[in-house]
């Protein structure tokens, strides 16, 4: 790369020649797509270069490369705001709940978007509800495609929380008083704002679609533990759950419905890639391996709907509504936009390990009964689903819904 006249510009001409080729993506190395990103941050790049570099990688699609993912979600991560680490693995760990084989981390669930289908804001309400339960640092952003991104369902509700107030210097702070945090993109990416123009004249999907929920500002602390990846095409599926495990995840699941649903699906059967330690590994050495397999949500004790019974409503004031009234479980148990949401932080409760506890407390209404059964990849759905039902009955999930409403507006202050 070589400084050009173009207001001291770098160029990636070479890089541009070599993607261009039949050779295509083949022809360089991750790191190289990587550092030619990471320009855009400083706005160090032309904006026909950097319009050529998303066409390039889209075309030859490089951009669903595992390593060109993880690289290039490494160097967005970079560049993101700093958060004060010790600050908060000190909060982390005094606040953690450790149980089964969840050890109190932090968790994520997030999907790609773009999947076309107008459902509810599932990750974004399932994210809240697994906070009763689980410490959660949710990534989102106002919507690209959607009605409703998870940032405008947030900004909508009644009484909202301050969502920008999350932010790299009141982190801790905020974990202090909730176990729920919404990492708004738009204050933690500042550098994005130079390649939102760019991005608007580019007629298809970048790769900066794809990164979101692999840029977890948090990711590079250590204390993300588990987390849901949704995707909208079940080819490259596997694509991001080797990029996850390049990334350093060592529990996750990546999902797809059948449908090219961004989510676990409440329709029928979801593709899954499991990323997980082996039970037989030697712990000191241990290395995750993927596991493919498929959930339905008989897999929780739960019927089929289909897709156009969970669209939830209009746009994100209407959502917000139907957010609060599941929070405050106004809403009956057959409700098909509940039980979406429920399999969703039933996954997520899943896969964290939390239902590997052999008893459990969940005060109040609780009846401590354990279900031990097991499905696809010996994982315990319906303990999942079960534990999900309580974060809600209980009133545990508006418990912390509420704090962070109440931290954030008084941080803002």
């Amino acid at each position: 790369m070589s400084q050009t006249p173009n207001k001291g510009k770098v160029s990636i001409s070479d890089l541009l020649k070599r993607l261009s080729t039949a050779e295509g993506v083949k022809s360089v190395k991750a790191e190289e797509v990587a550092a030619a990103l990471a320009l855009v941050f400083t706005d160090s790049i032309s904006p026909v270069q950097f319009g050529l570099l998303l066409w390039a990688l889209h075309v030859a699609e490089g951009d669903t490369h595992p390593k060109v993912l993880t690289a290039c979600a490494r160097v967005m991560r970079d560049a993101a705001a700093q958060v004060n680490e010790s600050a908060l693995i000190d909060v982390i760990k005094r606040r953690a709940k450790p149980e089964g084989m969840y050890y109190g981390g932090l968790c994520d669930i997030v999907g790609t978007g773009g999947d076309g289908h107008n459902t509810f804001n599932v990750s974004t309400t399932s994210s809240i509800i697994a906070s009763a339960l689980l410490m959660m640092a949710k990534h989102g952003n106002n919507s690209s495609t959607s009605l409703s991104g998870s940032a405008d369902l947030l900004q909508h509700a009644p009484n909202p929380p301050v969502i920008a107030a999350t932010n790299n210097e009141t982190l801790p702070r905020i974990y202090q008083k909730t176990n729920y945090a919404f990492l708004y993109a738009r204050e933690w990416h500042p550098g994005m704002k130079y390649a939102a123009p760019v991005r608007k004249e580019v007629p298809v999907r970048t790769i900066f679609n794809l990164l979101g929920p692999l840029a977890n500002p948090v990711h590079d602390t250590g204390l993300v533990e588990c987390r849901i990846l949704g995707v909208a095409r079940k080819d490259i599926g596997m694509n991001f759950a080797e990029a996850l495990l390049l990334g350093g995840a060592k529990k996750a699941m990546v999902v797809c419905g059948d449908e090219n649903l961004d989510e676990v699906s409440c329709a029928g059967m979801t593709h899954c890639w499991y990323i997980h330690t082996p039970e037989d590994s030697n712990e000191e050495n241990a290395k995750s391996t993927i596991t493919q397999l498929e959930i339905s949500p008989s897999d929780f004790g739960l019927p089929c709907h289909p897709l156009d019974d969970v669209h939830g409503g209009k746009g994100p004031s209407e959502n917000a509504e139907i957010l609060m009234r599941i929070l405050r479980n106004e809403l009956p148990f057959d409700n098909p936009v509940l039980q979406f949401v429920l399999i969703n932080v039933a996954a997520l409760l899943t896969v964290a390990g939390i239902c590997e506890a052999e008893t459990s407390d969940m005060s109040p209404g609780d009846d401590g009964k354990v279900i031990k059964e097991r499905g696809p990849g010996g994982l315990r759905w319906k303990e999942g689903l079960r534990r999900a039902k309580w974060c809600v009955e209980s009133g545990a999930a508006l418990k912390q819904w509420e704090a962070y409403v109440e931290v954030t507006n008084a941080v803002a202050s």
